[in-house]
């Protein structure tokens, strides 16, 4: 395990949650789909420019070079002409301002005296705009961790982005339906300094959040990002970590990335490797040694009329394919680059080959054409002969910044844990004033009605969950902790189910059986709701609950059909108890002669004509009350 605290690990959260409120955030439309929208479609191309100082924001500079059209998708019925950008938007939610002030307040921050909303430059396409408005509702505040107090930069209040549908090769495809759903923001300071740590910060950020009751939930819902730097390394910040456990993983392969690229320099500086040295290399034409390649990448780039170029990297012989972790290699990561950049996929360097079809011949010849020594590495390029120099150019970029170590950039987390470089990090100089909405101010006399009325903590919610309905603590978190209180309530008031039943089900059970690649999504909650009435009535017994919902999952029908199908009606309760009384008649002399063994061995039989059709403990009460009967016969 590795000593966080030796290599300085620092990590700052920044938790985004989507609220759940009537209507998006800036106009009147809906924040929940609608069945039977009229959907159109138009295009737009966007563009960078400069900012109110006269400086170009070097992650707008990247995504402008890509000259992507960017269709959008919009449904009528929750996509009006603000989210087109149309027409100009409307006032801030107000109730969306109320659950983020709550969310501050709860986190012991303070309220601005005025809400301003801002533009940040945002021309991926995720906004029709070109910029995403933000706007700061509170700054300072804390949490407690165990003994440590962790603070809390900033709350912030946004627009969420357009979903992206599809990436083509000269178009992105985005739905329009999420953007402009109010999004919360709760920034810490960067003073976490363990994997662990990061985890309990967030999860401890995110109880507050749910304690207001106005967050949605499911997938998508909840963002979080990190910054992430160690000793002698730079801030690097991963965005789009979905799920909670995935942080641990993610911070530990940022360090162990980290700590490898701080190798790779000392390395390089051992070996005398300068910038100037890499800057000057002057890339070489090699398509003609490919000209009969078996590599089938190079070979349909040369034949759509593509080149094959080389770059030599001085000293970097046996550096690029070293792979200390899954995921984490040099090459990986100027081959990443060259992709997001270029759009070229058509990379080799010498140290993973031969391979890929390139035979041993052609690295050779490959070497003596460009003059590579031993300790020099070359990278090869297949593409189109622009895209090939500019790939060329992004290879010698980031060679120069594995002199320096860890370069700042923004990166994509993966589902493994590791991830991939997205654009460099934004700066300042993509945020501006907004002009069409005017300044909020908050009062001191609404900030202290906020305080009178705010929500009880997720604790308290728990112990009120253990008194209300006699829950174990670790189930009423459970419950908490899934998000399901309010189904689980509607459920129990509704049916008069068992509450440790219905609990037990909305939590351990859906976990179990998403863990058999169920896809629990198709089992709604009416479906839960139709079960336990049933179960309520004495019409099918609770031990069906899994086979059941496994079944309507897997084909989509109703519970009753389910049901009927699975044969699990439970008999009348008359038809059980003469199927008792005849076996205790037929194993008298058993049950006679030991008791508690003719009872597991009768409990056997009635369960297998009986599971999932009538409840074992019922069973078991109507055979020991029938033995009871028989032996005071026989008295």
């Amino acid at each position: 395990m590795e000593d966080y605290s030796k290599v300085g690990l620092k990590v700052g959260l920044e938790i985004h949650r989507q609220l759940n409120t009537k209507k998006k955030l800036f106009c009147d439309c809906p924040t929940e789909a609608v069945e039977g929208a009229e959907s159109i479609t138009f295009m737009r191309r966007l563009r960078e420019v400069q900012s109110e100082l006269g400086m170009v924001d070097a992650a707008a500079m990247f995504e402008s070079r890509k000259r992507k059209t960017i269709i959008y998708h919009a449904d009528l019925k929750n996509v009006c002409l603000v989210e087109m950008d149309e027409e100009p938007p409307h006032n801030l939610n107000p109730e969306a301002l109320e659950v983020a002030l709550t969310v501050a307040l709860l986190l012991d921050s303070k309220p601005v005296d005025e809400v301003h909303v801002m533009r940040k430059i945002v021309i991926d396409g995720s906004n029709t705009t070109g910029f995403q408005r933000t706007c700061v509702v509170a700054i300072g505040g804390q949490i407690k961790i165990k003994n440590k107090i962790i603070p809390i930069q900033a709350i912030t209040l946004e627009e969420d982005a357009a979903r992206i549908i599809e990436v083509r090769k000269d178009e992105v495809h985005y739905d329009l339906s999420r953007l402009g759903i109010p999004l919360i923001e709760v920034s810490t300071e960067p003073v976490i300094e363990s994997p662990e740590e990061a985890i309990e910060v967030a999860y401890a950020i995110g109880r507050i959040l749910r304690a207001t009751g106005k967050v949605k939930r499911g997938i998508g819902t909840v963002r979080q990002d990190l910054n992430i730097s160690i000793r002698g390394g730079a801030p690097v910040e991963i965005k789009g970590v979905q799920e909670l456990e995935l942080i641990q993983k993610v911070v530990e392969n940022e360090v162990k990335r980290q700590m490898h690229l701080l190798w790779i320099k000392e390395e390089l500086l051992k070996r005398g490797v300068k910038k100037e040295d890499i800057w000057g290399a002057k890339p070489v034409d090699v398509t003609s040694i490919f000209s009969k390649t078996s590599s089938r990448v190079i070979k349909r780039q040369i034949e759509a009329g593509g080149v094959v170029y080389a770059i030599v990297l001085k000293g970097f012989a046996g550096l690029l394919a070293l792979h200390p972790s899954p995921g984490i290699r040099l090459g990986a990561e100027i081959a990443g680059r060259v992709k997001v950049w270029s759009e070229v996929e058509g990379i080799f360097h010498t140290d993973e080959l031969p391979n890929y079809g390139i035979t041993v011949e052609e690295v050779k010849v490959l070497r003596d054409v460009t003059h590579a020594g031993e300790s020099d590495a070359v990278v090869i390029v297949a593409a189109e002969e622009g895209k090939a120099l500019d790939a060329i150019n992004v290879i010698k970029e980031r060679a120069v910044e594995a002199l320096d170590g860890v370069p700042e950039e923004t990166r994509a987390a993966r589902p493994d844990g590791t991830t991939v470089y997205m654009r460099p990090r934004p700066g300042s100089a993509r945020m501006y004033p907004e002009t069409d909405i005017p300044p909020i101010v908050i009062s001191q006399d609404y900030i202290e009605s906020l305080k009178a009325r705010l929500p009880p903590t997720l604790d308290t919610t728990a112990q009120q969950l253990v008194e209300r309905y006699g829950l174990s603590k670790q189930l009423a978190n459970d419950l908490i902790d899934s998000e399901v209180v309010e189904d689980f309530e509607d459920i129990v008031s509704k049916t008069g189910a068992p509450p440790t039943l219905v609990a037990s089900t909305l939590t351990e059970l859906l976990r179990s059986l998403r863990r058999d690649g169920i896809n629990i999504e198709k089992i709604t909650k009416a479906h839960m709701m139709r079960f336990f009435e049933l179960v309520s009535c004495g019409k099918v017994a609770k031990e069906a609950v899994r086979d059941v919902l496994t079944a309507v999952a897997q084909k989509g029908q109703n519970v009753e059909q389910i049901i009927e199908e699975l044969r699990l009606w439970s008999p009348p309760t008359s038809e059980v108890e003469d199927k008792i009384k005849t076996l205790v008649k037929e194993h008298k002399q058993e049950i006679l002669n030991d008791e508690r063994k003719a009872v597991a061995k009768l409990m056997g039989k009635l369960m297998k004509d009986y599971r999932g059709r009538v409840n074992g403990a019922l069973i078991n009460s109507m055979l020991l009350k029938a033995i009871q009967e028989l032996k005071s016969d026989t008295l």
